[in-house]
């Protein structure tokens, strides 16, 4: 089964990074958040990546074709410039690399990579989010519910305290960064390949917005619960803080 890694976007909150990266580029201990995200896929057995690129794609472009030197050793032959890869560990996962423009929507990007799909299910991700998810509950959970698509949902802290108030001002209750009752959508997507259908290649079109709408609109929609952990890379604090819970083995994604 594929797995689609959305890497297209311009990562404009996290400019202290993006400026001269693309934002799944941006490293959590020495390693892109891509590459996390890929080993979450890995490790349930998914190792067939397409990777639609826009913004400094070049960027993982070079990536991946110099995998091989960056993370083995090897030997080179200054006067021919031949090179002798030594034994060592490399993930065995096959990744499709694919330009989908500068400006082009999430739902138009997939759409453009829709030759590159084959069977009749994959699943898609965006290319800033960890989590501790099952993908083999996730799966389960799609194929029960019987529908075209199935996001992931998961309850968020709210980011400050909070306060209930009675007459007069009187507080009735104070709650420090309470777990919020709405789920949020973060990715982990499953899609049957008729969902193709609802997509077009036009750059305007946005994966969440028409084509998820008018999925839900028809019942055809379902939002899998995820009890565990997920954390986007969304700013420098996300940054900082993912590569905080790596150093001191607090990875809950890993």
């Amino acid at each position: 089964m594929k797995t689609i890694i959305m890497c297209g976007g311009k990562g404009t909150r996290l400019r202290e990074e993006t400026s001269i990266k693309p934002k799944p580029m941006v490293e959590i201990g020495g390693r892109p958040v891509l590459w996390h995200i890929m080993s979450i896929y890995a490790r349930f057995g998914f190792k067939d990546f397409i990777l639609p690129l826009g913004y400094k794609g070049e960027v993982i472009k070079q990536y991946f074709h110099d995998y091989n030197m960056r993370h083995t050793d090897f030997t080179v032959e200054l006067k021919t410039g031949a090179l002798t890869a030594h034994a060592g560990h490399l993930e065995d996962w096959r990744v499709t690399l694919c330009d989908t423009g500068q400006e082009t929507l999430k739902g138009g990007r997939l759409k453009r990579v829709a030759k590159y799909i084959d069977g009749e299910r994959f699943m898609v991700t965006y290319g800033d989010g960890v989590a501790d998810i099952d993908l083999n509950k996730l799966l389960a959970f799609h194929t029960r519910s019987g529908a075209i698509g199935t996001f992931t949902g998961v309850r968020m802290p709210s980011r400050f305290g909070t306060v209930r108030t009675g007459a007069g001002g009187k507080i009735l209750s104070w709650e420090e960064k309470p777990v919020l009752d709405e789920y949020i959508n973060c990715g982990f997507f499953v899609f049957e390949r008729r969902f193709l259908d609802y997509l077009s290649e036009d750059e305007n079109c946005d994966l969440e917005k028409e084509p998820l709408q008018q999925l839900a609109a028809e019942g055809r929609l379902a939002m899998y619960p995820h009890p565990g952990q997920w954390q986007c890379m969304d700013t420098l604090r996300d940054s900082l803080k993912l590569n905080e819970l790596w150093e001191s083995g607090q990875a809950f994604w890993a």
